[in-house]
């Protein structure tokens, strides 16, 4: 591909002038069909198929010194084949011209050839179906790429404001103020989350992640039902759950020494050994760089009746001043100022320097300009 081509297949206005080509042809197509009508052109089409089964039944045996049987049920078979033909269908006459055409004692390949020759129109006539559906199918395929280079400017936009956002923070902002309570608070809940893990009974670990359940925010993974009917209706739900896990590398022989119902331990909790093992504080943490404020706001007043549930005061104290920093009036600045920090590459912050104003204005022309032409042709 050229790179006029290939320019061409990306620029927007070349798109859109290959979509609008295609749409014309599309329709001229369609309204060829029309002119003939599709049902005529339909039993024009299953009539040269029709002959050229029949020629291909006889043409070797009915031609030169071949089988006379043949040329005789040739000749009958075709002046069948034409009388059965419809008085309305298309190009009839050039059916009708082959019985003169066969009449005669002796058939060669050639006139085999004429013969082909003679519904050369009606093949073309009957082709109109076929430019029908390469026509669509063109049609299609360049919306398809007036839709897919759009998607494209679309993600770029995004892309382009994204960084015409980063690029308006202030970078000498003290994001340390923001950081330094969420990061307090994140340690102490990991901690706080890992003491209960281990030394609490599994039941309980297991119920208090089932309980979180009606806290779509926080996100911990649903408890797999055949582990919580385990913890819940055997004695060996009291013991923490790395005890259990260490239960669950035992044979069934050993294991029979230290609870009731062995192979059940091991079904339940090994069979959901990836679950448990990742079972961890990451849902119960907030993150750096954080939420927007409109998102966090709401994560934090669940997280609040979680952590309540399991950690002390330290955890708690800390994640209630999380709650007044996302508070605040300067949580906006800070955060955008700790994303471009967090965030920006090398290559970004250069791009951001030249500026993205101009690239930014002309990504949203170029998707406007196909989405235009998408809702129009």
């Amino acid at each position: 591909m050229s790179d006029a081509q290939a320019a061409r297949t990306t620029d927007p206005s070349g798109l859109v002038a290959d979509l609008e080509a295609a749409r014309d042809a599309r329709d001229d197509a369609r309204e060829a069909v029309a002119d003939v009508g599709k049902a005529r052109l339909r039993d024009l089409r299953d009539a040269l198929d029709g002959l050229e089964r029949l020629f291909d039944q006889y043409e070797a045996d009915a031609t030169g010194t071949g089988d006379f049987k043949s040329y005789i049920d040739f000749q009958d078979d075709l002046v069948a084949f034409v009388e059965e033909l419809d008085d309305d269908l298309p190009e009839r006459d050039a059916f009708e011209s082959l019985l003169d055409l066969f009449k005669k004692r002796r058939l060669s390949e050639s006139d085999f050839a004429e013969a082909r020759d003679r519904l050369a129109d009606a093949r073309a006539l009957a082709g109109r179906l076929d430019d029908l559906d390469d026509a669509r199918a063109a049609y299609a395929d360049a919306r398809t790429r007036a839709e897919a280079r759009a998607d494209e400017y679309a993600e770029e936009v995004e892309q382009l404001e994204r960084l015409q956002r980063l690029g308006d923070a202030d970078l000498d902002a003290p994001v340390e103020t923001l950081r330094d309570p969420i990061e307090a608070y994140d340690e102490r809940v990991r901690a706080a989350f890992q003491s209960f893990r281990e030394s609490a009974p599994a039941r309980d670990v297991l119920g208090f992640v089932e309980t979180t359940q009606s806290y779509p925010l926080v996100g911990f993974d649903p408890v797999p039902e055949d582990l919580a009917d385990f913890v819940a209706e055997h004695d060996a739900g009291d013991e923490p759950l790395p005890q259990l896990l260490e239960y669950a590398d035992y044979s069934p022989s050993k294991l029979d020494h230290y609870v009731a119902e062995p192979r059940a331990l091991k079904r339940a909790v090994g069979g959901n050994r990836t679950y448990l093992d990742r079972l961890d504080a990451d849902p119960l943490t907030v993150g750096w760089p954080p939420a927007p404020a409109g998102d966090l706001r709401y994560r934090l007043d669940e997280l609040v009746s979680v952590v309540d549930r399991f950690a002390g005061d330290d955890a708690l104290a800390a994640l209630h001043e999380v709650r007044q920093r996302v508070r605040d009036d300067d949580y906006r600045r800070l955060r955008t100022a700790a994303v471009a920090e967090h965030e920006l590459t090398d290559a970004e912050k250069q791009r951001i320097e030249a500026g993205v104003e101009s690239d930014l204005e002309a990504a949203r022309e170029a998707e406007r300009e196909l989405r235009d032409a998408l809702d129009r042709l």
